[in-house]
């Protein structure tokens, strides 16, 4: 059994996502209705909790988009509990060393091999421990200098799906501003590398974009996996727009 999310991967060059920092219930169907391949559940910046996410989760089963959701660490429990509630993935912050990154593997994967916990939440993914933890994928964030030190030994690691690259606090972790990711060259040049080096692995090479813009470039430049906008951000240009056009004026 396959998730949306592997199936996406699978077929596609480039996969698009949408992000939720908060408890909406109408964001995801749009972003699903505007042809986005999958949406992301923000745990670690976002208003939301795991029990959030686990109830809109269970709205999704007929929205034809995949789910990831982003936890701060690697911590068994939350993990699971979004797992069992159906999301495809998870991309865990903040990872330093191939010890974060396995941790977080482990949290998605049954015994003997992990330290996730059987409760499944969700009738229609079954009741086979091992279909339930192959359906799962796992990306480690790279957002930090010591994260770029130990790209490669991360890159190692059994059983991780992906890596999931956070300009903005790269970008800061190198001494520039959290929206300098893309001007400043030194930024730019680690993150081809990160790229290269998990692609390299046969690794998913994932980045949080911010724009469409920016979605645009970094595809062409061999990542597959970008998150564009998020809903808070959707709104304002749109609500931006909409206001021009009252006023007559240019967005």
């Amino acid at each position: 059994m396959t998730s949306r999310l592997q199936d996406a991967l699978a077929a596609k060059p480039h996969v698009w996502g949408g992000w939720l920092v908060g408890p909406t219930v109408i964001g995801p169907e749009e972003y699903a209705a505007a042809g986005y391949d999958y949406v992301g559940f923000d745990i670690q910046h976002g208003y939301l909790s795991d029990a959030d996410v686990a109830l809109m989760l269970r709205r999704l089963e007929h929205v034809p988009i995949a789910t990831l959701v982003r936890l701060p660490d690697a911590a068994p429990a939350p993990i699971g509990r979004v797992l069992d509630a159906g999301a495809d993935g998870v991309v865990i912050a903040m990872v330093e060393s191939a010890a974060d990154a396995a941790a977080a593997v482990a949290a998605t994967r049954y015994a003997p091999g992990g330290v996730r916990s059987f409760g499944p939440l969700r009738a229609s993914l079954g009741i086979d421990p091992i279909a339930l933890q192959e359906r799962v994928s796992v990306f480690a964030m790279i957002e930090t200098t010591r994260g770029l030190a130990a790209a490669e030994e991360i890159c190692g690691v059994d059983g991780l799906t992906g890596i999931y690259v956070g300009p903005a606090d790269l970008a800061i972790s190198m001494g520039h501003g959290p929206t300098e990711a893309w001007a400043r060259r030194d930024v730019f040049d680690v993150i081809l590398e990160v790229q290269r080096i998990a692609t390299e692995a046969g690794l998913v090479s994932a980045i949080h974009a911010s724009t469409g813009t920016a979605g645009n470039m970094l595809a062409q430049h061999g990542f597959h996996m970008i998150t564009l906008a998020s809903e808070s951000q959707a709104l304002r240009r749109g609500a931006a727009a909409h206001l021009a056009d009252a006023l007559g004026e240019d967005a």
